[in-house]
C-alpha cells in the first residue's frame, strides 16, 4: 500500500522557493534593497495612511458586530460538547500567541521612539511627551490589533469544526464563494501560498528580532560582547524548547507553557513594583490609561495631515497594523484551532480582551519603570536608545532594581517562554496548514512540526548572518495590503456560511436555544 505524503508539497515548495528568491538577492545588496523597500514603504504610509486607520477601526466594528449579534451565539463545533479548555487555559494561548515575546520589547521601550519624537507641537522628552510615549505603547496592543489578528478566525474556525472539512486552509474557506474551481485550482493555491510566504517570513523575522532580546540581557550579565556565535547558541537552545513543546501539542506543550507564563509573568510585575518605584508605576499606570482613553480617536485616525511631517505615532501605526496583518492569519488560524466548543462570541471577545489587559499591564509597569528611572536622573534612558543599541537599554533599566540581576534573569525566562510560545504555536499552525491529513479529526505530525521549525531557525540563522532580516522584515510590512483584502473576503465568508446553513438557529447551545424559541 501506498503511503500517503506527509506534507502538501504543492504549496509549501513554492512557498520556501519565493522567500529564498527574495531574500538572498536583498540580502546580498542589504543597504540598495533597503533603500528601495523603505522608499515604497513611506509611499503607501504617504498614500494609505487614512486606509490603514479606517482598517482597524472597521475590523473592531465587524468583531462587535460578530459578536454581539445572532452570529456570535453559533458554537464552533457541537453545542452540545464543551470547550477543549478551561477559559483561563483558552485565554492564556492567545495572549502567548498574540503578544509573544515583543511586548517584552514594546512595554520596555517603545515609549522611547515617542518621547524623543512626539506629536507636533510636544517638546521631546516633557511631561506631555512621556505620557503619549506609554499612551501609545499601550494602543498598539489595544482592540484593532487584535482584531486584525482574530477576524479571520470565525470562517477557519466554522469550516473545520462544523463543516468538517478536512483541509485547514484559507482556500477552503473561501470555496462557498468562488466555487469549487477557484479553491481547487491555481486561485485556491495563490491563496495558500500567500499565507505560507507570509507566516514564514514574519517567524523568521521574529526569531530574529528575538533573539537580542535575549542576548543583549545575557551579554550584561556576563560582560561577554554580544556576537554571532552568542546568538547562535540562545537560537539553539531556543529552538529546542519550542520545538519540543510544538512535538508535545496543543495539550502537554503550548497550553502548559503558555499557562506557567501567566504565572510567572505576574510574579515578575509584583516584583517589579515591590522592589521598584510601586506607587509611582501604578500612578503613572493610571495617567496612561486616562491619557490613552482621552486620546483614543485621535491615536486612531489622526495622519496629521495640517502638521506637514508624520511623527513617530503615525509612520509605525500604518506599519504596525500592516505588520500585523501578515500575522492575521497565522493567528486566525492558530485561533480556529484552539476554539472548539466556544461560541463565536467568545473567541473573538476574549482575543479582544485577554491579550490587550495583559499587554496593558505590561506597558505600565515596565514602561512606568523606565520612565522614573529618566525623571529621577538615575538612568539617560532617552539617551542610550539614540546613542546604543535600543536593546542595550532593557538589562540597564533592569539592573537599577534590587537584586538587578535576578531581575535580568527572570525578564529573560519570561521573554524566552514568550518566544517559545509564539513559535511553537507558529510551527504548529504551519504544520495543520500544509499537513494532507483531516484536520477536522486529527492533529498535525510531529516529525512534521519538527520539520517546519528546522526550516524557520535555518532562514532565520542565513538572514542573521548575511544581514537580510531588515529587508525581510519591510516585506512582511508590504505583504500586509493583498492580505487585507483576503481578511474582508473571509469575513464575508464566514456571514456566508453560516446564514447559508443558519447556524445561528441550528448550531447554539441548549440555553440559547430556549431563549430564542
Amino acid at each position: 500500500m501506498k503511503r500517503k505524503k506527509l506534507i502538501d508539497y504543492n504549496i509549501f515548495i513554492p512557498s520556501l522557493i519565493i522567500i529564498i528568491g527574495i531574500s538572498i538577492p536583498f540580502a546580498l545588496f542589504e543597504s540598495e534593497s533597503l533603500e528601495v523597500l523603505n522608499s515604497i514603504f513611506d509611499y503607501i504610509v504617504e498614500v494609505f495612511t487614512w486606509g490603514y486607520l479606517w482598517y482597524g477601526i472597521i475590523l473592531v466594528v465587524a468583531g462587535l458586530y460578530l459578536s454581539f449579534s445572532k452570529y456570535g451565539k453559533v458554537v464552533l463545533g457541537d453545542p452540545k460538547e464543551k470547550p477543549r479548555m478551561s477559559l483561563f487555559s483558552y485565554a492564556s494561548i492567545l495572549i502567548a500567541m498574540g503578544v509573544g515575546s515583543t511586548i517584552m520589547r514594546t512595554a520596555m521601550l517603545q515609549w522611547t521612539s515617542v518621547a524623543n519624537d512626539p506629536p507636533a507641537g510636544v517638546e521631546p522628552g516633557s511631561a506631555e511627551a512621556l505620557l503619549w510615549g506609554n499612551a501609545y505603547s499601550m494602543f498598539m496592543w489595544g482592540f484593532q490589533v487584535f482584531a486584525i489578528f482574530v477576524m479571520i478566525a470565525p470562517a477557519m474556525a466554522y469550516i473545520l469544526h462544523v463543516k468538517k472539512r478536512p483541509m485547514l486552509r484559507i482556500s477552503e474557506a473561501c470555496r462557498d464563494i468562488f466555487g469549487d474551481k477557484f479553491t481547487d485550482g491555481i486561485g485556491g493555491k495563490i491563496f495558500d501560498v500567500l499565507f505560507l510566504v507570509s507566516i514564514l517570513s514574519g517567524a523568521a523575522v521574529t526569531l530574529g528580532l528575538g533573539a537580542p532580546i535575549i542576548t543583549h540581557n545575557l551579554s550584561h550579565l556576563t560582560g561577554l560582547d554580544v556576537t554571532f556565535t552568542m546568538t547562535i547558541i540562545v537560537t539553539v537552545v531556543w529552538v529546542f524548547l519550542f520545538s519540543l513543546s510544538a512535538y508535545l501539542g496543543i495539550e502537554k506543550g503550548i497550553k502548559r507553557l503558555s499557562t506557567w507564563n501567566m504565572f510567572l509573568a505576574g510574579f515578575f510585575v509584583i516584583f517589579v513594583l515591590i522592589g521598584g518605584p510601586g506607587v509611582f508605576i501604578l500612578n503613572y499606570f493610571s495617567d496612561s490609561v486616562s491619557f490613552l482613553l482621552t486620546n483614543y480617536i485621535n491615536l486612531s485616525l489622526d495622519t496629521q495631515s495640517v502638521h506637514g511631517e508624520s511623527s513617530h505615532i503615525q509612520s509605525n501605526t500604518v506599519f504596525w497594523f500592516a505588520y500585523s496583518a501578515t500575522w492575521a492569519m497565522l493567528h486566525s488560524v492558530f485561533a480556529a484551532k484552539i476554539s472548539k466548543g466556544r461560541t463565536i462570541k467568545e473567541m473573538i471577545l476574549t482575543y479582544f480582551l485577554a491579550p490587550t489587559v495583559l499587554s496593558w499591564v505590561a506597558t505600565g509597569v515596565l514602561g512606568g519603570l523606565g520612565v522614573h528611572r529618566y525623571l529621577t536622573g538615575d538612568l539617560a534612558v532617552l539617551d542610550i536608545v539614540q546613542d546604543q543599541e535600543r536593546m542595550a537599554a532593557i538589562p540597564e533599566i533592569l539592573s537599577t532594581l534590587p537584586f538587578g540581576s535576578v531581575a535580568i534573569i527572570v525578564f529573560m525566562i519570561v521573554a524566552l517562554i514568550f518566544l517559545t510560545t509564539t513559535l511553537d504555536s507558529t510551527t504548529y499552525t504551519v504544520a495543520a496548514y500544509t499537513s494532507t491529513r483531516d484536520m477536522s479529526k486529527f492533529e498535525p505530525p510531529r516529525s512534521l512540526r519538527v520539520i517546519i521549525a528546522v526550516i524557520i531557525t535555518a532562514l532565520a540563522l542565513v538572514l542573521m548572518r548575511i544581514g537580510g532580516l531588515a529587508p525581510l522584515e519591510v516585506i512582511s510590512g508590504l505583504m500586509g495590503l493583498p492580505i487585507i483584502i483576503i481578511q474582508f473576503i473571509l469575513i464575508y465568508a464566514a456571514k456566508r456560511m453560516i446564514d447559508k446553513d443558519q447556524a445561528w438557529k441550528h448550531n447554539i447551545r441548549k440555553d440559547e436555544l430556549k431563549r430564542s424559541s
